[in-house]
């Protein structure tokens, strides 16, 4: 493992040595707009819902650009986030619905928008990251912290917010495909129409991927797969902007998404979307801005008997949201920023007490943004919830600071409340899972509430930035499944129930360097370090948990090289790398009969890495070959916290932009 990060290591060591070495002003100059141009210039409106330069942002986020996501060449958010960020890691339950760790917080903590709308629906309490797709995107912003404040409920751990494109040329049309084993598929297209007043971006993907099977070694402590479950997903998004004035903008989009799985022979699992939304965004003076908007979601699950040609739903989660956002400006010295939200919120389930169950949540919140000084910045914002489901009501606040003592160097301090308010699934949920157990809804929840603290700086120079933070959360009343039992001696299966535990406690570090050279080399080395305090119940004992806990050790590292070396032709070849380290977990030793009890697992180091390679052709045509899996790493045994890859894998794929070969 140490031989894969020497080079790495070395080019950012040489990065380091350089810039001491020979620091004259005029290089400085150029390589500092070469780092600018890349990074501080980008333009980030998820911290503060305001927009603002990357590096004036009082609250630490992460961007990952258009063209990070067009060089990973990932799929989903899921392909995306383990390629960018050390500390996130994907485990799978027992029927390998995904499961996120990021830095501490599963699913449930992590919010996840797409254009600053929230997602319904849920999948083992997280979003389905396989509708979350990377084509037609702009960037991803990444804020970690709580951020309920601003954001409400689940964003007690942080806020992805994927952003997607607008059309900006008179028009623009780009398709592009890929192909890997298993049967491995994947094509798209994206179009683009722009005008003075109009502008379009329409979008169509497909992906397949067949299932296959896998081998562990012998004597297993507990449960393997045998058997990696592929999909087959379809996704159409459009999206309408309207621009009468200067002033005023007015957006329409909608979008579709399927996917199915097949577990059992002949009653495949499908999973849909159907999504929509209006947006006005006003400038009514150069201080004032108001912005409304609806949004409309809904996510469904159906079993397909295809003996029987019958496709019958048992799950649909409804969301209806109206905003009002408000934003004044008091010239360069403060913004303030009021706003309101309303969201009705439908559960159907035949597993619910009911079969369905719903409830309407307000908020309003407001933020006000002050430049003490040329160097100092404040942001203090406060929010209020309120759900009608058994009349909870939740005061969030925060407070962000920035100091900038030079124009090379930024400290960044904050507190923030978080919380999650019990979902109706998990008040009211009773089923039957697989016969292994039966989750059962508690209607006497508490909301889980949080308090997270933050410190950070970040330093760049010439073509180098090193960037360094550390975080503590205290979540009390953490919402989880507790030890399952039996209710009466006749009962064939136990009960697994939601409850609150005690409390749980996450620390964590994150160390970034990356370093980029005018011919065409650049890398970033990102480490985190991640300390769970495992959460118990309110009687002490350590909860069993299906999911794997954050690794202490997670480091990612990118070399790449890009270069044009004549009009016609150019390459683009990366060299990623993800290295985690051990990590152990009690799970039950048969999930399909818990009274054999517990055993303790152990999950062992493993790296994984990817080489690729771009070549363009003409200012159209890409081809890229990669190797996913470089070093060709198995996991001893398929646990179900385990890596699910069967080795090394080659992929090809070609991109083609039809607008520019005319």
């Amino acid at each position: 493992m140490i031989k894969n990060i020497i080079l790495p290591l070395a080019l950012l060591a040489t990065a380091q040595t350089a810039m001491a070495q020979a620091d004259p002003e005029l290089d400085d100059v150029q390589l500092d707009s070469i780092f600018r141009h890349y990074e501080l210039e980008e333009v980030v409106v998820t911290g503060t819902r305001t927009p603002k330069f990357l590096k004036d942002t009082p609250i630490q986020t992460r961007v990952i650009t258009s063209r990070d996501i067009a060089r990973t060449d990932a799929t989903n958010v899921q392909d995306l986030l383990q390629q960018e960020l050390p500390g996130v890691e994907f485990s799978y339950s027992m029927n390998q619905r995904t499961h996120l760790n990021f830095a501490g917080f599963g699913g449930q903590g992590i919010l996840f928008l797409v254009d600053g709308e929230r997602l319904a629906g849920e999948s083992m309490d997280d979003v389905d990251f396989s509708r979350l797709l990377m084509a037609g995107v702009e960037r991803i912003e990444i804020v970690k912290g709580a951020s309920s404040a601003l954001y409400g409920s689940s964003a007690a751990g942080g806020v992805v917010n994927i952003i997607t494109k607008n059309a900006t040329e008179p028009w623009t049309l780009n398709l592009n495909a890929r192909y890997a084993k298993h049967n491995d598929q994947r094509y798209g297209g994206v179009f683009g129409l722009s005008s003075k007043h109009w502008r379009n971006a329409f979008s169509a993907n497909y992906h397949n991927k067949d299932n296959y099977n896998v081998t562990s070694a012998a004597n297993p402590v507990t449960r393997v797969i045998s058997t990696i479950y592929g999909e087959r997903t379809v996704d159409f998004k459009d999206k309408l902007t309207w621009r009468p004035s200067d002033r005023l903008s007015i957006g329409a989009r909608a979008g579709y998404f399927f996917r199915e799985t097949t577990r059992t022979v002949n009653l495949p699992e499908r999973y849909r979307d159907f999504s929509g939304g209006l947006r006005l965004d006003w400038l009514i003076t150069k201080d004032d801005n108001l912005q409304a908007s609806y949004a409309f979601d809904q996510y469904d699950k159906s079993d397909y008997q295809q003996l029987r040609h019958l496709d019958i739903r048992d799950y649909s989660n409804v969301q209806n949201t109206v905003r009002l956002l408000y934003n004044h400006s008091f010239g360069e010295t403060a913004m303030l920023t009021v706003g309101a939200d309303y969201m009705h919120d439908y559960l159907f389930n035949t597993y619910l007490a009911g079969a369905a169950r719903e409830q309407d949540c307000y908020d309003v919140f407001a933020q006000y943004d002050w430049n003490i000084t040329d160097k100092l910045e404040a942001v203090a914002a406060v929010r209020y919830d309120y759900f009608s489901d058994q009349s909870n009501s939740q005061l969030t606040p925060k407070l962000n600071l920035r100091y900038k003592p030079n124009h090379r160097l930024v400290l960044r301090a904050g507190y923030g409340m978080g919380f999650r308010a019990p979902s109706l699934k998990e008040r009211y949920y009773n089923f039957d899972m697989a016969g292994i157990w039966i989750v059962e809804g508690n209607e006497n929840l508490k909301a889980e509430k949080s308090h997270n603290f933050t410190l950070s700086a970040e330093y760049s120079r010439a073509n180098c930035s090193l960037a360094v933070s550390a975080y503590y959360n205290n979540v009390i009343n953490k919402i989880s499944t507790s030890a399952p039992y039996f209710k009466s001696i006749e009962d064939k299966l136990p009960y697994l129930p939601y409850t609150n535990l005690a409390n749980y406690r996450v620390f964590g570090a994150d160390v970034s360097m990356q370093a980029r050279w005018q011919n065409g080399i650049s890398a970033r080395l990102s480490y985190a370090h991640t300390k769970e305090r495992l959460p118990k119940d309110k009687d002490g004992n350590t909860i069993n948990n299906q999911y794997i806990p954050a690794r202490a050790h997670a480091l990612n590292a990118n070399v790449d090289y890009d270069h044009q070396f004549t009009k016609r032709y150019g390459i683009y070849a990366s060299l990623n790398g993800r290295l985690l380290s051990g990590t152990e977990n009690v799970e039950f030793k048969n999930y399909y009969d818990v009274t054999e009890g517990t055993v303790r697992v152990k999950y062992p180091a493993y790296t994984l890495w990817k080489l690729s390679l771009t070549q363009r052709v003409g200012k159209a045509v890409s081809i890229t070959t990669a190797l996913d899996n470089l070093f060709n790493y198995r996991p001893k045994h398929y646990y179900l916290n385990a890596p699910l890859t069967d080795g090394i894998t080659l992929q090809v794929g070609v991109s083609i932009d039809v607008d520019k070969l005319f």
